[in-house]
């Protein structure tokens, strides 16, 4: 399956330009995606060739409009799913060290089998909550960039990412329209949880119609031990 936008897309939004490498990588996880999704696991409500590019694979790589990632940048996506935004940018930038985050044994097994597929290293998998993960030495405080894409209202999120995050790193939160009024509602927990709004970057994705949203957050300060709260909480009891 060739791709049919993206190569271009990711050229005029980004100045990224795919090797044939990597055109050939993405032709490969929608191949799978879409053949997962319809036989194994449900990983994804959209469907259709182009709209896989856009709205999963465009978006991911969308994150570097707000945050480079140079060789050797420890990211984190939490809440992984079938791999967004984690996957496509470790794809487009391959020195990067990945860790997917994912709490569903189901699609664990989806991102071991795309990370085999297309012969990935530097990616690890991880099998927990954000909640647990955050309370772990391995992961507390340990990623350059945490990201997170359609996993919770922000007031929550902030709670699952910001624990993650270094001193001095950055947390990145892909949202939609309702991105501005999130922001507002989750100031108080940024506050306490170490973090401080930086930025609010619109993205027009072709062929999408509603506008995007890269919210940015700074790690200014260590978060206090006892968060993130045990699993469940800050779903059940928000900041």
């Amino acid at each position: 399956m060739a791709l049919l936008k993206l190569p271009q897309a990711a050229r005029d939004l980004l100045g990224l330009e795919l090797s044939a490498d990597q055109q050939q990588a993405f032709e490969r996880y929608a191949q799978e995606l879409i053949r997962w999704n319809e036989t194994r696991v449900n990983l994804t409500a959209i469907t259709d060739p182009l709209a896989i590019e856009m709205r999963h694979f465009l978006d991911s790589l969308s994150v570097l409009r707000a945050v480079p990632l140079p060789p050797h940048t420890r990211v984190i996506d939490v809440g992984a799913g079938a791999g967004f935004p984690g996957l496509p940018l470790r794809i487009a930038c391959p020195s990067i060290q990945l860790s997917l985050l994912e709490a569903t044994g189901k699609k664990i097994t989806f991102l071991e089998h795309v990370v085999k597929t297309l012969n990935l290293s530097n990616v690890k998998l991880i099998n927990l909550r954000a909640e647990e993960a955050g309370q772990q030495a391995a992961y507390r405080e340990q990623y350059d960039v945490v990201l997170a894409r359609a996993v919770a209202h922000l007031p929550i999120l902030v709670e699952y990412l910001l624990p993650l995050c270094r001193i001095g790193g950055r947390c990145v939160a892909l949202k939609g329209e309702s991105a501005a009024t999130e922001v507002s509602a989750a100031e108080r927990a940024m506050t306490l949880l170490g973090g401080r709004m930086a930025q609010l970057t619109p993205v027009e994705l072709p062929h999408v119609a509603e506008t995007h949203y890269l919210i940015v957050i700074e790690k200014i300060a260590a978060t206090p031990p006892h968060f993130p709260r045990r699993p469940g909480i800050p779903s059940k009891k928000p900041l």
